[in-house]
């Protein structure tokens, strides 16, 4: 009771001191809603290209949300995010390679990374945790033992993992819709919504909470927060298999197949706020969306322009809101 009493103290300050959400981002995204939504009901091509940026932005909101855990816990950027999911995908490749059902080797693969996340945290990062650029190294030092370990392992060429939801594609009216599509975005949005329900609405979740945001407070009501903080990693490391897994239908299995999905997953955590866990799923979708919209109607923005602009936004909106678009000022006392 003491730790709920804190934490919601905290976020009632929080909102007191003017951090969270302002009118004007309300209002942003509202008619950003309205928008997309009257445009689909105008456009099938819209349509289609809206339900495809989801799905897309889906997986960018899972690695970003990812990230944001971790952040919030040691204010560091887990470099190795990315990779850690790469690797866990791989292992689900070789369940499947030893005859295990998609979805029996995807669940024992989320139970691997959370195990991976975990070790991770207890291993390497704990022993450093105090210093931010010692921990900084070490992510950045396990990226490359990551990528260097698969392409070691499984060879640098392109894997082929059974289809999740098949080649089937929906029609409503006009509109193709492809399960694919669908089936990542469902998949990804329980994925988040689980882990809201267990942070909101369990004591495991609140005292997770409270080690990330008062850790010296927690540990003196008795939260282990050594113990909560490596939970945070084997959360995040199963938050970043779920986008890997969903990452491989469309780009095949490569060493290589999330670097770019972790810059999109940083910029949308950025868009976000870095200590907003909503803001890195908003940020994410509508990332996706955009860079989607934006290859569709606009003729210079190809593929390999999609990363530059998606910076190019997230600078514009930094310019604007410093914190992200759900961040909150720091607030310091002397």
């Amino acid at each position: 009771m003491e730790i709920a009493r804190r934490i919601r103290i905290r976020e009632r300050r929080t909102r007191n001191i003017g951090g969270g959400v302002s009118v004007p981002v309300v209002l942003f995204l509202v008619a950003a809603a309205i928008f997309l939504v009257v445009g689909s009901l105008v456009s099938p091509i819209f349509a289609q290209q809206t339900v495809a940026g989801l799905a897309q932005g889906a997986i960018f909101a899972s690695l970003a949300l990812s990230l944001v855990l971790i952040y919030r816990a040691t204010e560091v950027i887990n470099f190795a995010q990315g990779e850690m999911a790469m690797a866990t995908t791989y292992f689900a490749y070789q369940l499947t390679l030893w005859h295990l059902s998609y979805w029996a080797a995807f669940f024992l693969t989320l139970l691997m990374a959370f195990v991976f996340g975990a070790v991770v945290q207890v291993a390497l990062i704990r022993p450093v945790q105090h210093s931010v650029i010692a921990v900084v190294i070490i992510t950045v030092g396990l990226f490359v033992l990551i990528d260097g370990l698969v392409t070691w392992k499984w060879g640098a060429d392109l894997k082929f993992m059974p289809a999740p939801f098949g080649n089937q594609v929906y029609h409503v009216g006009s509109v193709a819709f492809s399960r694919q599509d669908l089936g990542t975005l469902l998949v990804t949005i329980l994925s988040v919504l689980l882990l809201w329900v267990l942070f909101k609405f369990t004591k495991l979740g609140l005292a997770m909470r409270a080690a990330a945001l008062r850790p010296a407070s927690a540990a003196l009501v008795g939260v282990r927060v050594n113990r909560m903080l490596a939970i945070g990693w084997g959360l995040a490391a199963v938050l970043g298999a779920v986008a890997g897994l969903m990452t491989e239908p469309t780009v095949f299995l490569q060493p290589t197949m999330m670097q770019a999905v972790l810059l999109y997953a940083f910029a949308a955590a950025v868009l976000g706020g870095l200590e907003s866990p909503a803001g890195a799923v908003i940020g994410g979708l509508a990332l996706g969306v955009f860079l989607n919209l934006i290859g569709q109607y606009v003729g210079f923005a190809t593929s390999e322009l999609r990363l530059p602009i998606a910076f190019a936004v997230l600078l514009v909106v930094l310019l604007v809101k410093p914190h992200g678009l759900f961040g909150r000022k720091q607030v310091r006392r002397v």
